[in-house]
C-alpha cells in the first residue's frame, strides 16, 4: 500500500491568496522562533498571505483573525502544508 506524504513548504513560497497550516518552525535562533510564537504563528494555525510588497518584502498574512506584517526571511523559517 503507497504512503501518502503531505507536501511541505516554508511560508515565503506561497502566492498571494494561498493559506498553509503550519508544521514547524525551523530557525536557529531562538530569538526569532520566540517571536514567531508570540505573534501566534504556532503549529497548527492556518496562514493565509494576504498581500506581498511591491519589491518583494515584507507579507502582509492572516493569523488567527489579525493581520501581520512579516519579513520574508522570517518567513522562510516556518514550514507549512498548502491548502
Amino acid at each position: 500500500m503507497p504512503t501518502c506524504e503531505l507536501q511541505t513548504l516554508s511560508l515565503d513560497q506561497l502566492k498571494t491568496g494561498q493559506k498553509g497550516r503550519v508544521i514547524k518552525i525551523e530557525s536557529t535562533s531562538k530569538e526569532i522562533k520566540r517571536r514567531l510564537l508570540d505573534m501566534g504563528i504556532t503549529p497548527g494555525v492556518v496562514v493565509e498571505i494576504k498581500h506581498i510588497a511591491p519589491l518583494g518584502d515584507p507579507y502582509d498574512i492572516r493569523v488567527r483573525d489579525y493581520d501581520l506584517c512579516v519579513r520574508k526571511a522570517d518567513l522562510s523559517f516556518i514550514e507549512v502544508h498548502p491548502l
